[in-house]
């Protein structure tokens, strides 16, 4: 009895040390925790409210806008041009979007072969999801969530780069975001109630 006693205390004692450090788990199994992140940040979550936002992208390369016609995506818009306002839908916690034309309701996607295409939402798949990356100098690049390495790319002419002939250091892959004529980033104000003086004085005449 004496000898079960002493070790129920000692796996009470090994799981309070668990549960007070989680990271000893890690240590111990040799899981790899950066890998633990980057797995969830890819990883698409249904469940989560979907943010959308309506901006243009600024092609660096092409000096226009990204438009999506329906099949056919360019990047030869000029500001405020109907086609060129997308609806980025955010749905996922690793920055993954859709990106959706406004006025032809079309998903930019990539194919196997690497071509930008435009498909409807009832055709949508993996092939139209993309991963949002902030460069260091400011600029987004957009990577394939389904083949890696893989990017949207656009010439000087404004036509599009197949994914293989990509690489992130191109200016080709580079683009600003840019929200359309006439709409304001929303700077709402953080609102909260002061206490006065006088509104002490108020809630101290109050009969409680």
């Amino acid at each position: 009895m004496r000898s079960f006693l002493s070790t129920l205390a000692v796996l009470y004692i090994q799981m309070m040390l668990v549960m007070c450090n989680p990271l000893q788990v890690f240590g111990v199994d040799g899981v790899n925790f950066s890998m633990h992140v980057e797995n969830q940040t890819r990883a698409r979550d249904p469940m989560s409210r979907r943010q959308p936002r309506v901006y243009q992208l600024y092609s660096r390369t092409s000096c226009k806008h990204v438009q999506v016609l329906g099949r056919k995506i360019s990047a030869r818009g000029e500001d405020g041009d109907k086609f060129a306002q997308l609806v980025v839908e955010a749905d996922t916690f690793g920055s993954q979007v859709r990106i959706r034309g406004k006025e032809t309701n079309y998903y930019l996607c990539m194919n196997r072969r690497g071509k930008l295409v435009g498909k409807k939402a009832s055709n949508r798949g993996e092939d139209c999801v993309f991963i949002e990356m902030v460069l260091e100098n400011n600029y987004t690049a957009l990577m394939s969530a389904r083949y890696k390495d893989w990017y949207v790319g656009f010439t000087k002419r404004g036509r599009p780069r197949r994914g293989p002939q990509t690489l992130l250091n191109q200016q080709d892959v580079h683009f600003m975001k840019r929200l359309p004529p006439g709409e304001q980033p929303d700077h709402t104000p953080f609102r909260f109630t002061t206490v006065s003086k006088r509104s002490k004085r108020v809630r101290a005449a109050r009969p409680r």
